[in-house]
């Protein structure tokens, strides 16, 4: 039987269009056409109109073939171990992957590749999403956000840190694809809210699993670093990564969340008597200088030995030039270094260059 006489057997109900099955996967139309032309990696059934009609196991297919390129297999090979997965083989060319003994059992989904440097080609990440020149592990991510691949996202982050580092990862993994997912956002409505939100989510996730692992082995007695947003202030994400990265190499972050009130901020202060203050501020209508000259000339301790903090201020709200006594970090490892090596920060200094965002996103 042919597979016209399929899809009149079955009739109109046999399987989805290409357009429902694009959507599904967060992939263009484009890309499925061009995936069945090229690697036959197409639907078993057509209408009489030739129109592709995707069945279930085409759509078990795809999404493996969707697994394999999130986690860095070339599209040919990865349309090679989908069929074969597909006709029940039990072994598959994802067995070929380096770090895989041979005749072991395949994993859902193979290790993620090293990742390329900066300007290496790059296959397209499918997603319609603003990446450049970012690293493939930044378009596997894309991929697996776009789609709503919630485990996918969790199994690439983790893959990621474990990779390359926690700082590195953040810097050029997450970061770009969160740059990229809310310029998509920004630019297409709300189309992609749900995608900025499962992503962040995740990110933060990951975030302060770091941040509670390493915090259990911190030094007792050591004085933490208190982490802040400025009254107003909500996004929290990039604290948290300082955070983790803090915590991580020995310094114990304090973090106190988005939106702290300068009555709380002066308190807590006052309390802990932090080693350094890092406040963050995201815009300009938050960047709040006097509270952060208050904060800095904050003293505590007993009579004649007062002592007081470090201020960093974090951030695109700020200006480049805060001040004497208020440090300006740029990257994430240089507000890093400001913390954790002070004595090669000259008394009064400010880092140069405006900030972003310590390695940041928006």
């Amino acid at each position: 039987m042919d597979v016209s006489a399929q899809a009149a057997l079955h009739g109109a109900d046999a399987g989805v269009t290409t357009g429902s099955l694009a959507r599904k996967l967060g992939v263009s139309p484009t890309t499925l056409r061009s995936w069945d032309r090229r690697y036959g990696i197409g639907p078993a059934l057509r209408t009489d109109g030739r129109h592709r009609r995707w069945t279930p196991e085409d759509v078990a297919m795809l999404q493996e073939m969707c697994r394999l390129t999130a986690a860095g297999l070339p599209p040919a090979e990865a349309a090679r171990a989908a069929k074969e997965r597909a006709r029940g083989r039990a072994r598959s060319p994802a067995l070929t992957l380096p770090g895989l003994p041979a005749g072991s059992q395949a994993p859902p989904a193979p290790p993620v590749r090293p990742a390329l440097p900066r300007g290496a080609p790059a296959s397209r990440s499918g997603t319609g999403l603003p990446l450049g020149d970012a690293w493939q592990e930044c378009r596997g991510l894309a991929r697996a956000a776009v789609r709503l691949d919630a485990a996918a996202v969790q199994d690439l982050l983790t893959t990621a840190v474990q990779a390359h580092g926690l700082a590195t990862a953040w810097t050029e993994v997450m970061v770009p694809t969160l740059r990229a997912v809310g310029r998509k956002w920004e630019s297409s409505g709300d189309r992609y809210v749900e995608v900025e939100h499962l992503l962040t989510w995740h990110v933060s996730a990951t975030l302060r699993h770091l941040y509670v692992s390493a915090a259990r082995t911190a030094s007792p007695g050591v004085p933490p670093v208190l982490l802040a947003c400025l009254p107003g202030e909500p996004h929290t994400l990039p604290l948290e990564a300082l955070g983790a990265v803090l915590t991580e190499r020995g310094a114990p972050a304090l973090m106190l969340g988005g939106a702290v009130p300068a009555e709380a901020l002066i308190a807590a202060v006052r309390r802990v008597g932090p080693s350094a203050v890092v406040l963050w501020s995201q815009s300009r209508s938050t960047a709040n200088l006097p509270l952060a000259r208050h904060v800095a000339g904050t003293r505590w301790g007993v009579r004649g030995a007062r002592t007081h903090s470090r201020v960093l201020l974090a951030g695109p709200g700020w200006d480049t030039d805060p001040g004497p006594g208020l440090l300006r970090p740029g990257l994430l490892d240089e507000a890093v270094r400001m913390i954790v090596a002070p004595e090669r920060q000259p008394p009064g200094a400010v880092g140069g260059g405006r900030v972003s965002r310590p390695g940041l996103p928006s």
